[in-house]
């Protein structure tokens, strides 16, 4: 009994579009080539979903390939392999967010507090509006597992945004805008929060009768954040020593 190979579709009697095969003269028309041309996305929309539902272990190629609409030959004709799949769907859907969010630091000329004010509000609307928002919560799961998979999220994303964060700290300070605090460690405390509503939302926000707004959350972190970040008068001139510290 013979078997057709997986990666057979485009073939010279026609290629196989799901379970319909077309005629070469069709396959060359413009409507099919806006097809091929919309594929790789395709696939990476059809990959997150899926991600986002089974998790990166628990999915299968052969799940996204269907949910594309494509044999899983097709589907290796983009991405040699599940990783590979991933990291464009981390590509397509967080690195964007972050080079936003660089663009936004990069032309701003007002104060500081009103920057970071506009970073933090800006990721609810950026992340928590579909199923991206599940990709942290995926890859803390799987890290141990699939260490390529961390290191490449830690390389791509967490150390991209570590050192935005610190740069817009490093900003307010040097302007006297900020109290000097430990801009390393400050990156963790604006972040938190935002980490906290995607875990949230990915896992007790169905069970939780009093649902976690993300909106609202970046809002009171944005007060409490500079509440304790932003100088007192008396500190504009620069960083003074704490209350208490011993004397030189």
């Amino acid at each position: 009994m013979s078997h057709e190979p997986e990666s057979a579709d485009d073939t010279s009697t026609g290629e196989r579009i799901g379970t319909a095969r077309i005629s070469p003269s069709e396959a060359a028309s413009p409507r099919w080539r806006r097809r091929k041309e919309a594929r790789p996305g395709e696939i990476i929309a059809a990959a997150l979903a899926s991600f986002a539902e089974r998790g990166f272990a628990g999915t299968r190629l052969d799940d996204i390939a269907a949910r594309a609409g494509v044999t899983r030959g097709t589907l290796y004709l983009y991405f040699p392999n599940k990783e590979e799949l991933f990291k464009a769907v981390v590509r397509e859907t967080i690195v964007p967010i972050l080079s936003e969010a660089e663009t936004m630091a990069a032309e701003a000329e007002g104060p500081t507090a009103a920057l970071l004010t506009k970073l933090i509000l800006f990721f609810p609307d950026a992340v928590f509006g579909g199923p991206a928002s599940a990709i942290p919560k995926l890859v803390i799961s799987e890290a141990a597992n699939f260490p390529d998979v961390a290191k490449f999220y830690l390389e791509e994303v967490i150390l991209r945004g570590r050192r935005l964060v610190r740069s817009i700290i490093r900003r307010g300070i040097a302007r006297g805008e900020f109290r000097a605090v430990d801009e390393e460690h400050a990156f963790y405390c604006v972040m938190a929060p935002m980490l906290l509503a995607a875990l949230w939302q990915h896992s007790f926000r169905r069970y939780d009768e009093t649902a976690m707004d993300p909106h609202a959350l970046a809002r009171v972190h944005v007060d409490l954040l500079l509440n304790g970040l932003v100088a007192e008068p008396s500190q504009q001139e620069g960083p003074q020593p704490r209350q208490g510290a011993a004397s030189p």
